[in-house]
């Protein structure tokens, strides 16, 4: 090949891809077990950005709100100003004050009432205090204390999964997950009869204001069992830190590089990642560079005599590695 013809080539543009093709990709990947073997311009990671982005459109498309439509942003900045403002001022006279400099199309007062109302139930930043009260709390109690939330995940077909995710404070083990396509409270009670057998259970079990943790089953539950439920603030993630950033990690090193079939094949794939590599071969900084579930004291050797069997997981995506004699 000549200079120029591989200059041409090197320059020649991306091809771009319809939207026919992309969801073709999309339902073959579900359908073929090998379909990584047969792209021959596309990488997998660029079928899965599809299939989110499939998502994301259809659940705004389901999510759409009829009626009225909604005010812009503008005009939220604007009633949100002029209230902070005028703090005793009434909805019938923030619309008058909107409309008498010319708004177009001013939302009505009981529109603006809403937004007033949600603007007064917004959660104030929690002082030093505040911050430092919890943290001293979490640090004396790290070897005693769960906690506990969900996250979810949209099958190929749009089909919402929802995980459920409990680990351990002190070595950010995870003690117990699952996988359901409706949680109910007796389904939560299940799942924590499941992470507490044998008289295994925390003393502190902490989760944020969903109504399934809140419900008078689960609680009743954590009350028989000993467990004291420790409920974080209104949107205040940062309470629940330990969990939020191991759900990060799953996300990011897990589910977001697999388009699930059903509600079986992300627990196998949770499975194998959680006990094969996450609890005891991923290396965690915040319990100084150790696995939550101890890795065996190895006798140094020098690097040319150091020989290492590797096991894949997750069908190669990881790898975990033992020493051989």
């Amino acid at each position: 090949m000549s200079e120029m013809e591989k200059n041409k080539k090197a320059k020649s543009p991306k091809r771009q891809q319809n939207i026919v093709f992309k969801q073709l990709w999309v339902i073959l990947s579900k359908i073929v077990p090998t379909w990584k073997d047969h792209l021959f311009n596309v990488q997998p990671e660029t079928v899965i950005r599809w299939h989110r982005t499939a998502f994301k459109i259809y659940w705004r498309r389901k999510s759409k709100k009829m009626g009225r439509p909604l005010i812009s942003i503008e005009t939220i900045l604007l009633i949100e100003k002029l209230h902070k403002e005028n703090p005793t001022l009434s909805s019938e006279k923030l619309h008058e004050q909107i409309k008498l400099r010319g708004v177009i199309n001013t939302p009505a007062p009981n529109t603006i009432a809403k937004y007033i109302k949600n603007m007064a139930n917004q959660p104030k930043p929690p002082s030093k205090k505040q911050i430092q009260s919890w943290n001293t709390f979490i640090k004396n109690h790290l070897s005693v204390t769960w906690a506990v939330d969900f996250f979810t995940i949209p099958t190929f077909n749009f089909k919402i999964l929802h995980v459920l995710v409990i680990i351990h404070h002190q070595t950010r083990r995870i003690i117990h997950f699952n996988v359901t396509t409706n949680p109910d409270a007796e389904w939560v009670v299940q799942q924590f009869r499941h992470a507490t057998p044998y008289g295994e259970r925390p003393t502190y079990l902490i989760h944020d204001n969903d109504p399934l943790f809140r419900s008078n089953k689960c609680q009743r539950f954590l009350q028989t069992s000993g467990i004291q439920s420790k409920k974080t603030a209104y949107k205040s993630p940062w309470q629940n830190a330990y969990v939020e950033r191991a759900i990060g990690t799953i996300k990011r090193e897990c589910t977001n590089h697999i388009i699930p079939i059903n509600e079986k094949h992300i627990h196998h794939l949770l499975h194998d990642y959680i006990s094969n590599y996450y609890n005891t071969d991923r290396t965690h900084q915040g319990i100084g560079g150790q696995t939550p579930i101890p890795t065996p004291k190895h006798v140094p050797v020098k690097e040319g005599d150091l020989k290492l069997k590797a096991t894949p997981v997750m069908n190669g995506l990881y790898h975990t590695y033992k020493r051989i004699a």
